[in-house]
């Protein structure tokens, strides 16, 4: 009777598993594709495509933070249109104060006009001398205040440039929008900021590399610096060795130091920051190129959940310095 009790609950096990639905088997997608001028290279573990969710909330951030997207809340805000802040700009906003703030001002979204003077805007017009001292009337990230879902000017001739913050923002969202449908291994790559989390489809950890500072301006051949291994990062790159030109033999860098209104003069070539979120870590390490390898790195050490590796010019050769935290 026992053997026949327990062969009738194996019958029955056999025919409930029958019945119940297919189980959906985990595997590894690659979505890539181009938003804000630049690329993004998505990879995660999952049970079906996420493309075109990625794909939405991609466009509702470029909706929201993109400069190429003349109707976005912050192409609207330039031309002083009146636009209801939405939770995206709203938390950019506060996120480069607590930057600003912890950098002296070396991180600011209002540096956008000084960008412009020295050529490196969207008219690509290479000035001499541009007329700082006019110019610094209207840059300051104090002199604009979020209230109420309106962001109000000091001066109707501030604008927002949110390129040193966005992309790894962007990294932020596609990664919290990842983990919602239950993804565990992922690698979220935009512009080349990264959030990565678990492991590869070979089930270790994902690797990421440094690229080493190099004057070749079509980036046709990148060499590594370092490589890194790691199952919880959030990682961004800074650097001033692409974007440049000369005036009368003089090298001009993109990086504006937002206090001084000057392009910055130093040696430090590129600035690689680690922290909490992509976000944090991209405006990390705009500041860390402005301040030099010394005022950076006193800042990192100040910012309990950041760590970075800077890349300086040493004679004819490229030193590495770390933070405290970076290993």
């Amino acid at each position: 009777m026992r053997k026949w009790i327990a062969f009738g609950c194996m019958v029955i096990a056999a025919v409930m598993l029958l019945l119940l639905p297919d189980t959906p088997t985990k595997q590894y997608f690659h979505n890539q594709g181009k938003i804000f001028g630049t690329y993004y290279n998505i990879r995660y573990e999952a049970t079906s495509d996420l493309h075109e969710q990625i794909k939405q909330r991609l466009q509702e951030f470029d909706n929201s933070l993109s400069m190429f997207n003349t109707h976005s809340v912050i192409s609207k805000i330039n031309r002083n249109e009146i636009v209801e802040t939405d939770s995206l700009f709203e938390k950019m906003y506060a996120e480069a104060y607590l930057i600003s703030e912890l950098s002296s001002g070396a991180f600011d979204i209002t540096v956008r006009p000084m960008v412009n003077a020295w050529g490196f805007g969207n008219n690509g017009q290479h000035t001499l001398s541009p007329n700082i001292d006019s110019i610094q009337a209207f840059v300051g990230y104090r002199k604009i205040h979020l209230k109420d879902h309106c962001l109000q000017k000091d001066d109707a001739r501030i604008t927002l440039d949110a390129s040193a913050i966005a992309k790894g923002y962007a990294c932020d969202v596609v990664a919290e929008l990842l983990r919602k449908n239950g993804c565990k291994n992922l690698l979220v790559d935009i512009g080349g900021e990264v959030v990565l989390q678990g492991v590869n489809q070979q089930g270790t950890p994902w690797r990421v590399g440094i690229t080493r500072p190099t004057v070749d301006a079509t980036g046709a051949e990148k060499e590594l610096q370092e490589v890194i291994e790691s199952s919880n990062l959030c990682m961004a790159t800074s650097g001033n060795y692409l974007q440049y030109y000369f005036v009368n033999g003089q090298r001009r860098s993109h990086t504006i130091d937002p206090r001084s209104g000057y392009p910055v003069e130093h040696s430090l070539l590129s600035a690689t920051v680690t922290a909490s979120s992509c976000m944090r870590a991209d405006a990390l390490a705009t500041a860390c190129m402005v301040l030099g390898k010394t005022e950076a790195l006193k800042m990192i050490e100040c910012s309990e959940d950041a760590a970075c590796y800077l890349i300086v010019a040493q004679a004819d050769s490229l030193h590495v310095i770390t933070s405290s935290r970076w290993r």
